[in-house]
């Protein structure tokens, strides 16, 4: 896989602070997520091809991947009532933060130009961020495996599967 962004978190720093709008239509921040340890990734749109595969796998790993510690929560510019529909539609059993404005997807990082079928943009580059309970980083994940990302996670934590 090509490397196409190099966020400026690494593994050992502080995650940064952040409130954000989940699909349940609830606030979740980084202090309430003190003392839980997340898989934090970032995607592009509900319901698009490679972001349909990753949440598809990871949701097929969930109970292996809760079993390790982990909780998953997933980012996208998505609505609310988007992110809702694309969870009934596929059963995720974690929650996502609509983040339409990209301010979380800046905040970390992982947001700038990106060229798709020859043209440069503006988007979120696909990352996934595992945060410790203590909110430190531990790992950043970027390329991302979308067929395979339960087990990039784990190799790259040196968990056994």
């Amino acid at each position: 896989m090509r490397q196409t962004w190099t966020s400026k978190w690494k593994p050992g720093q502080n995650a940064p602070s952040y409130k954000a709008t989940t699909n349940e239509n609830k606030e979740v921040s980084s202090v309430q997520l003190k003392g839980k340890r997340y898989i934090l990734f970032f995607y592009n749109h509900d319901d698009s091809e490679t972001c349909t595969k990753e949440a598809c796998q990871l949701r097929d790993n969930y109970q292996l991947l809760k079993a390790k510690g982990f909780t998953i929560i997933g980012v996208s510019e998505d609505s609310v009532s988007k992110h809702q529909k694309f969870i009934a539609k596929y059963n995720f059993p974690f929650i996502l933060i609509s983040d339409g404005d990209n301010k979380l997807a800046k905040l970390f990082d992982i947001y700038g130009p990106k060229l798709f079928m020859g043209r440069t943009s503006d988007a979120v580059h696909r990352t996934t961020f595992v945060i410790s309970a203590e909110g430190k980083i531990e790992a950043v994940i970027h390329p991302v495996d979308s067929a395979k990302h339960t087990q990039q996670i784990l190799h790259t934590l040196n968990i056994p599967i």
